[in-house]
C-alpha cells in the first residue's frame, strides 16, 4: 500500500529518525498529530474523557518496537523508513510499527533509506584539500544514484583567487561547489536552501566541518566536534551512528561516521559510468568494443587527456582485484576468507582445512560402531 491508503484510513504515518538497540525513534507526520491535537480540541469541549491525546510540540515522537509479525517475514526497519505506527502511548510516548511502506531509495553504508541527495563535505584547509581522496568520495557517491552536491568548507582560509581556481578544476571534472565557512557563517544560507523538503546524507572525511555544519543548521543538535590532528593533517572520528535530523526550514539531514577512504565496491564495467567527464566523452562517441575498460583498447572513446583519467586507472585496478578476491572467495576451492578487522578495514586470511578441525557428530559415531559391529558378525 502507499503512504496515501494508509492516510486514507486513518493510521499514524511517521519516519523513523534512529535506532537505538531494537528501538526505533519515530516521528509522527505533522498532519498527523494536528488531525490529533483537533479531535483532542473538539472532545474537550464536549467535557468528554479523552485517554490517548499527543501533548507538547507538533509532530509528536514515539519512541517504537517492531512488530513480531515483521520479524518473522524477515522485514527490517531503517532509519529514514516511511512506517505505519499502531497503538500510540501518549503518555508514555511508545508505539509499534505495524507496516513498513516501500523504499525510494536505499543505501548499504550508511544503512538509511528513501534518501534523495548526497551532501560531500570538504575542506580547502586545515586539512588540505587532496584531489584523489575528493575523487574516491565523488565516485562512492555517484555509485549510488542520487543527487551529489559539493561544499567546501573552511573558505575563509583561502584567497578569492585561490577559491576560483579550484572552482575552475571541479568544474573540469563536473562538479560546481560551494565554497562555505561555517566558523564565519559565509553561504550557510544557500547551503541550507539545496537541502529544504528532502532527505540529506551529508558525508566526507573526518574534521572537515560536518558536524559543526549540522549544529549551524540545527542549533539543537548538539553533535560533538573534533579537532584535527596535528600529526596526521586528519580529522579525528567523532561520529559513531546514523540519526536524522529535522531542518528548521523542512527535510531531514543525516550524519555518518566520518572515514578516510571509502570502500570502493563497484565493478570494474560500471566504474567508468561515475565519471562525469568519462559520461561526457560517451554521449559524442563510442568505444569500438561493448566490453571496452578504457585502458588500452584501441579505437576507445574514454582514454585521452583528462585530469582524472589517472584516478580511473588507479581505481578500475582495485575493483579489479576486489572482484578476483570475491570469486576466489566464492569459489569452493577457495582457501581464503573475509575478515573485518578494527576500525572499519577487511583483509584475506587463510581458511582452515575443511572439516579437519570439525568435531565427528554422535549420528556418524554411532553409525561407524554399527558399521564396525557388522563387520565383526561377518
Amino acid at each position: 500500500m502507499t503512504a496515501e491508503s494508509f492516510a486514507a484510513t486513518g493510521q499514524l504515518l511517521g519516519t523513523v529518525l534512529a535506532v537505538q538497540a531494537n528501538f526505533y525513534r519515530v516521528q509522527l507526520d505533522r498532519e498527523d498529530g494536528e488531525q490529533r491535537s483537533r479531535g483532542a480540541e473538539e472532545k474537550l469541549e464536549l467535557n468528554t474523557p479523552l485517554p490517548f491525546c499527543p501533548s507538547g510540540p507538533l509532530p509528536p515522537m514515539l519512541l517504537c518496537t517492531r512488530r513480531t509479525r515483521l520479524k518473522k517475514i524477515g522485514q527490517q526497519v531503517m532509519v529514514g523508513d516511511r512506517v505505519v505506527v499502531e497503538e500510540p502511548d501518549w503518555a508514555g510516548g511508545r508505539g509499534a510499527i505495524a507496516e513498513v511502506l516501500p523504499r525510494e531509495s536505499e543505501l548499504d553504508r550508511p544503512a538509511i533509506a528513501n534518501v534523495n541527495q548526497i551532501l560531500l563535505v570538504f575542506a580547502v584547509a586545515d586539512p588540505p584539500l587532496e584531489p584523489y581522496q575528493l575523487s574516491r568520495f565523488l565516485i562512492k557517491a555517484e555509485s549510488t544514484g542520487l543527487d551529489v552536491l559539493l561544499c567546501l568548507n573552511k573558505s575563509d582560509l583561502i584567497s578569492q583567487h585561490e577559491q576560483q581556481q579550484i572552482s575552475d578544476r571541479l568544474l573540469s571534472w563536473g562538479y560546481q561547489p560551494l565554497f562555505i565557512s561555517v566558523q564565519n557563517g559565509i553561504n550557510i544560507d544557500r547551503a541550507a536552501n539545496y537541502l529544504s523538503n528532502k532527505i540529506t546524507v551529508i558525508a566526507g572525511p573526518s574534521g572537515v566541518g560536518k558536524s559543526s555544519l549540522i549544529n549551524w543548521l540545527i542549533p539543537n543538535a548538539n553533535l560533538r566536534v573534533g579537532e584535527v590532528s596535528g600529526k596526521l593533517a586528519r580529522g579525528r572520528h567523532t561520529t559513531r551512528h546514523v540519526e536524522l535530523f529535522e531542518l528548521p526550514s523542512g527535510g531531514l539531514l543525516a550524519d555518518t561516521p566520518g572515514f578516510n577512504q571509502p570502500d570502493m565496491d563497484c565493478n570494474p564495467e560500471e566504474l567508468v559510468h561515475y565519471f562525469p567527464e568519462a559520461r561526457k566523452r560517451l554521449a559524442v562517441a563510442k568505444c569500438r568494443f561493448s566490453d571496452c575498460l578504457h585502458r588500452d583498447e584501441p579505437e576507445c572513446a574514454v582514454r585521452g587527456d583528462w585530469e582524472r583519467y589517472e584516478h580511473y586507472l588507479e581505481f578500475l585496478d582495485a575493483a579489479i582485484a576486489r572482484q578476483t578476491q570475491l570469486h576466489q572467495q566464492a569459489g569452493p576451492e577457495s582457501t581464503l576468507k573475509l575478515k573485518t578487522k578494527g576500525k572499519g578495514q577487511s583483509q584475506y586470511e587463510p581458511k582452515l582445512e575443511t572439516k579437519k578441525y570439525r568435531r565427528v557428530s554422535r549420528k556418524t559415531q554411532l553409525q561407524d560402531l554399527q558399521h564396525l559391529y557388522q563387520e565383526s558378525e561377518e
